[in-house]
């Protein structure tokens, strides 16, 4: 039996190696539901701080997180460059396979 959605979102959060960054649509496709961002951004909410939640970015790199200044501190931290509220996901994005993720 595969994980349920919400464990597979959990286990790819967990994946986002430091210094790169996902979108929610981006994870939503990898656990196998290309059209539930939204749910990816319920198991962030829900997780706390337990998850790198701050590598998680809207469609286009747009930091969505209110207020936006936590999220960028985190992501320079990391070495990720912020500019404005966006990160480019053409240098800094986190590309994997969704083979990686499945069943």
């Amino acid at each position: 039996m595969g994980m349920d959605f919400y464990a597979r979102v959990r286990h790819i959060l967990e994946s986002i190696p430091s210094g790169r960054v996902a979108t929610y649509g981006q994870i939503a496709e990898l656990a196998g539901a290309p059209k539930r961002s939204r749910h990816v951004a319920k198991v962030l909410k829900s997780a706390g701080q337990a998850l790198p939640w701050h590598r998680v970015l809207g469609a286009g790199g747009k930091i969505r997180t209110q207020p936006p200044d936590q999220q960028a501190q985190l992501l320079r931290l990391e070495g990720v460059l912020v500019s404005g509220e966006r990160v480019s996901l053409k240098q800094f994005g986190w590309t994997i396979s969704p083979l990686a993720f499945a069943d």
